[in-house]
């Protein structure tokens, strides 16, 4: 006579301990939640294969990946992330340290790190890293305690001593300057210099010959800056050149632009058409600044002045944002590419975290000018 092995409970030994009646991947009791192996079986590949694709590793096939993926969502798989981290060692986040989280462009180039991060499943934790001038060092090392995978660096940072530190553990990318010059520590930045040429070309070629500059601070202000001058230089425009000092700000680009739209008080008054504050023949007639927010600030200026752009000054900017595409603003600036910028990157930053010992490299996105409705040819003197 057959034995039926039963238990108090009225199960069978088979049935207690989910031997018998439960087929391979399909969805649990509460008290057996999915497993890898589960997904793996459904999704017919291994359990290691699984692995890649919960660790966002490109080395899968889309058709693989997607069969992983229903299999997850079938099954109602849900990998234990502190887990997973432990096991793999990474915990699948990237710090991002910014420089001035209230510049608009930053915001572009955050869309494009995240562009590319999001797909190899990287999530970003940010700091600001411009309150004081410790806070740069401090932030890093943050990150560095909470074990993230890599960092990015944006903008540039008030102190870099800290993040030199880091960035010898950590892979590391700076995106949006071109320093520091670390080992191992990659750097994705716009042509600045470049850009800058262009801008002032534009206005050289509208006919333009007393052009200003508004001036910005750090590496990239005088790489533009240095655009400027080769242009004017090339040109012959030299001694009608002027470089004002800003500081990147809407009031600084306002301050900088009245400073170059007024007369000095020794000048007497000229009023040969309204609004002229500065004689005709010394004010500039076209304004290159060192970025769209200094912009807004120098037509704010002009307005003030009585001076209507383009018509009795051009004006020209530099990062693309949304602030010069908006209508009653409509500015003409260099495209620096931010969210191309951010997008390299990312990828920079990928490659180094696969490969941390690989040299050092930089790379410079081409910029291009887009022409709005800030500038038109002077009038004549």
């Amino acid at each position: 006579m057959e034995r039926s092995n039963k238990r108090a409970d009225g199960r069978t030994d088979g049935q207690a301990d989910g031997r018998n009646g439960t087929r391979a991947g399909t969805r649990p009791g509460a008290d057996r939640p999915p497993t890898i192996r589960g997904v793996a079986e459904r999704a017919g590949v291994s359990k290691s294969l699984v692995s890649l694709v919960l660790q966002g590793s490109p080395r899968v096939s889309d058709s693989k990946r997607q069969a992983v993926l229903d299999a997850i969502e079938e099954l109602g798989y849900r990998p234990n992330a502190a887990a997973r981290s432990l096991v793999a060692r990474r915990t699948h986040t990237v710090g991002v340290l910014l420089n001035d989280m209230r510049n608009p462009w930053f915001v572009e180039v955050l869309d494009g790190l995240n562009s590319l991060l999001q797909v190899h499943g990287l999530r970003m934790l940010m700091a600001d890293g411009r309150p004081d001038r410790r806070a740069g060092q401090d932030f890093a090392r943050t990150f560095q305690e909470l074990r993230v995978d890599g960092l990015v660096v944006v903008g540039t940072l008030p102190d870099t001593d800290g993040l030199a530190e880091v960035a010898e553990r950590l892979p590391t990318v700076i995106a949006g300057n071109h320093e520091p010059r670390l080992p191992h520590t990659d750097l994705v930045a716009n042509d600045d210099e470049r850009g800058a040429r262009l801008a002032t070309e534009h206005l050289i070629g509208l006919g333009h010959r007393r052009i200003a500059h508004i001036a910005g601070q750090g590496l990239v202000g005088e790489l533009r800056r240095r655009g400027f001058e080769a242009a004017m230089r090339a040109h012959g425009l030299a001694a009608s050149s002027v470089v004002t000092s800003g500081d990147g700000t809407e009031e600084g680009g306002y301050r900088a632009a009245v400073r170059l739209l007024t007369p000095p008080a020794v000048t007497p008054p000229v009023a040969s058409r309204p609004g002229a504050g500065h004689p005709a023949a010394q004010r500039p007639t076209a304004v290159f600044a060192f970025n769209d927010i200094s912009g807004v600030g120098a037509l704010s200026a002009a307005q003030e002045l009585g001076l209507r752009t383009p018509a009795d000054l051009s004006l020209v900017g530099y990062d693309n944002t949304y602030l010069s595409r908006i209508r009653h603003l409509w500015l003409n600036s260099v495209n620096n590419a931010s969210h191309e910028v951010g997008r390299r990157a990312a990828r920079c930053l990928l490659d180094r975290m696969e490969r941390p010992d690989a040299p050092a490299g930089q790379q410079l996105v081409a910029p291009a000018l887009e022409i709005r409705g800030s500038t038109a040819p002077p009038r004549p003197d």
